[in-house]
């Protein structure tokens, strides 16, 4: 074999190595992720929708437990399980009603490097400090995903664990309860993927060559399977492959809304254009197959803004005259900050203190709450719910 070819192998193999190093380097003593992050009692009573007041009679009468001093006598602050015990206790939970539809949302764009998975796994957490309880389903076998939850998909994920034994033309499973992983976060749950999920788009692209009975089966399949694990979340997010392939086209018909990402540029912005036409083109074929495809909302979020680049600023009014309302207006900022969390394997709704100036991370945070809201309350919507919960009056009535 062709020494260059076998470089691929040698590579390949060297940076999964590198991979599993910056793990457990990032998660140490125990090489396995965890969730240190805490919140003070002001921040507590702002996600609830209360007043710190309200909280502390809660404290006082025995409802809710204090947190537990430090050695210094200091409150270490909340952590996201007390946050959902509070909820629970003083009525403040977002949850979707029983007779709401859970909110499946495929996160897709065909043009790689528009931070997908990072907007994906952002959304996720940010979801998951307002309570919500969420389903994130990695369909992609480079498995960007399940690296930023912490797994390593070449050491800690079989096959048997992602998608294939469900979608595969010879199926163990009859449902996906099977692949779902819990993760630190104790209200976000994980599906994950690694590279043996590609082994699904030759097997149904095979299949698609006989008529296309049974990939039309796999689509059905993939979206009933959604359907029924949803029933137990309020959002499901999909990050699908970064291409037109067979998973990503269940996933498009399995989903119920749809997120865009693009960043600030004219390649992304003409690249996007060209995904736009050809999902339309291949909807409609998917409509004429007698496969139904329909979304509660589609909206495009600018995944990568730098302010101070005017051609960023050129590039997002070309937007806004093209897509008008469906491109969300408050953008996600290119932060150091969310490029360092990455580098550990976290977003920034993970870090338990800021990496870089407690200004650069005050920012981005307060803009990744706003560009993420903008989702959130497009889910709401469609609940028939403007905000989250109504928590003031809610918990200040009791």
């Amino acid at each position: 074999m062709n020494s260059e070819v076998n470089r691929i192998a040698e590579m390949a193999e060297a940076g999964e190595r590198m991979i599993e190093r910056l793990r457990k380097k990032a998660f140490l003593p125990e090489a396995r992720k965890g969730l240190a992050v805490r919140y003070g009692i002001a921040e507590a009573a702002q996600l609830l929708g209360c007043s710190t007041n309200r909280i502390r009679m809660a404290e006082t009468d025995g409802r809710l437990p204090p947190p537990p001093p430090t050695k210094n006598g200091r409150r270490p602050g909340y952590s996201i399980e007390d946050l959902l015990n509070m909820r629970q206790v003083l009525d403040a939970s977002p949850a979707r009603a029983p007779l709401d539809q859970p909110a499946i949302i495929a996160v897709q764009n065909f043009k790689g490097g528009v931070g997908k998975s990072t907007v994906t796994t952002h959304l996720a957490h940010y979801f998951g400090v307002l309570g919500y309880r969420v389903l994130v389903v990695d369909c992609d076998s480079q498995a960007t995903t399940t690296t930023l939850f912490g797994f390593n998909p070449h050491f800690n994920i079989t096959r048997e664990q992602t998608l294939y034994p469900y979608l595969s033309i010879e199926p163990t499973q009859t449902d996906l309860l099977y692949a779902v992983q819990r993760t630190p976060w104790p209200n976000v749950d994980l599906i994950p993927s690694n590279l043996e999920l590609f082994d699904v788009e030759y097997e149904l692209a095979a299949s698609g060559a006989d008529g296309g009975s049974v990939l039309a089966a796999r689509f059905r399949k993939l979206k009933s399977g959604l359907l029924d694990l949803a029933q137990q979340y309020d959002i499901v997010l999909l990050d699908p492959p970064p291409a037109l392939g067979t998973i990503s086209l269940a996933v498009m018909q399995a989903a119920n809304a749809l997120l865009i990402p693009l960043a600030a540029t004219t390649p992304d912005f003409c690249s996007t254009v060209q995904f736009l036409s050809m999902m339309e083109q291949v909807t409609e074929q998917i409509r004429q197959a007698g496969i139904d495809v329909s979304y509660d909302f589609v909206r495009l979020i600018c995944s990568k803004f730098d302010s101070n680049d005017p051609s960023h600023a050129m590039v997002q009014q070309i937007m806004e005259q093209s897509f008008g309302p469906a491109l969300l207006p408050v953008p996600i900022l290119e932060s150091a900050e969310i490029s360092h969390a990455a580098l550990r394997m976290m977003t920034v709704y993970e870090l338990e203190r800021p990496i870089g100036t407690p200004r650069t991370h005050k920012r981005c945070r307060a803009n990744l709450d706003q560009a993420l809201g903008q989702v959130e309350q497009l889910v709401r919507r469609n609940w028939g719910v403007t905000s989250p919960a109504s928590a003031a009056e809610v918990v200040n009535a009791t």
